[in-house]
């Protein structure tokens, strides 16, 4: 894959950069929506659910933003990764180019957003006066482990995409249910240990523990919770992977 994305460099570039102009094309505040749609969205739920759930949460604040914005580039990603071969079936049906490299430009395109919001929250930690120390570093591999597994689901849902037009509506179903069992605004530890155990088969909600075990509890996540990461990222692209590889020749007859 790599030979192929270093063969084809120009296109790929281009591909980012008109992801990347298209999301804020006619907007006034441009890239500046990047920043402000996570700060909004933090606002409201801070708002709405400080009183019920943030009291017995220290640094609710980060606590919601870690949620968030881990909650939304899963979204954002794996929305936009769904329609990339529907969206470009003009391109790849008229020129022989590899189909994936519109999928990881648009993973590309929301990881260039994520990361804005990544420094976002690290100038929030400042004004909560949460203590920066080296531990923030290990932040780099829940950021490549949830970006690799929202490639593999990108595989996946744009391929079911092709056969099956429904999959927009339903993925907007499920991603509003994975927001509600990702715990962004609510604490597990008031559930019995069986069900706390039970969230981690959700691997949003391991990525978004990660970043607060580092930046909030300042205590590095076991060795467990780093292959269990590891493993929900490696299955959905090894699906993702052979999905491609077996259905590559029909996508041209369905889109």
């Amino acid at each position: 894959m790599l030979h192929i994305l270093k063969k084809h460099k120009f296109l790929f570039s281009e591909l980012v950069k008109r992801d990347f102009k298209k999301k804020y094309k006619g907007t006034i505040m441009g890239v500046g929506w990047s920043v402000l749609s996570p700060l909004l969205t933090l606002l409201i739920m801070r708002l709405v659910f400080t009183h019920f759930f943030g009291s017995s949460i220290p640094h609710y604040t980060i606590y919601l933003f870690c949620g968030n914005i881990i909650f939304s580039y899963f979204k954002d990603s794996t929305t936009q990764g769904l329609e990339a071969l529907s969206a470009n079936s003009q391109i790849f049906t008229r020129c022989n180019v590899p189909k994936y490299l519109f999928l990881l430009s648009k993973n590309v395109e929301s990881l260039i957003n994520f990361g804005i919001t990544v420094i976002v929250l690290l100038i929030f930690c400042i004004i909560d006066q949460i203590t920066f120390t080296w531990m923030f570093v290990l932040l780099i591999y829940p950021i490549i482990t949830v970006f690799l597994f929202n490639i593999g689901l990108g595989f996946i849902l744009s391929a079911m995409r092709i056969f099956y037009k429904d999959i927009s509506y339903l993925w907007r179903v499920f991603t509003l249910l994975v927001m509600y069992v990702s715990a962004i605004f609510y604490s597990t530890k008031t559930y019995p240990e069986t069900i706390q155990k039970l969230f981690y088969l959700n691997p949003v909600y391991v990525y978004i523990s990660y970043f607060r075990s580092i930046i909030i509890d300042g205590v590095i996540p076991s060795v467990w919770i780093h292959l269990l990461m590891l493993f929900y990222a490696a299955v959905v692209v090894a699906i993702g992977l052979l999905i491609y590889k077996k259905f590559n020749h029909k996508f041209l007859y369905y889109v």
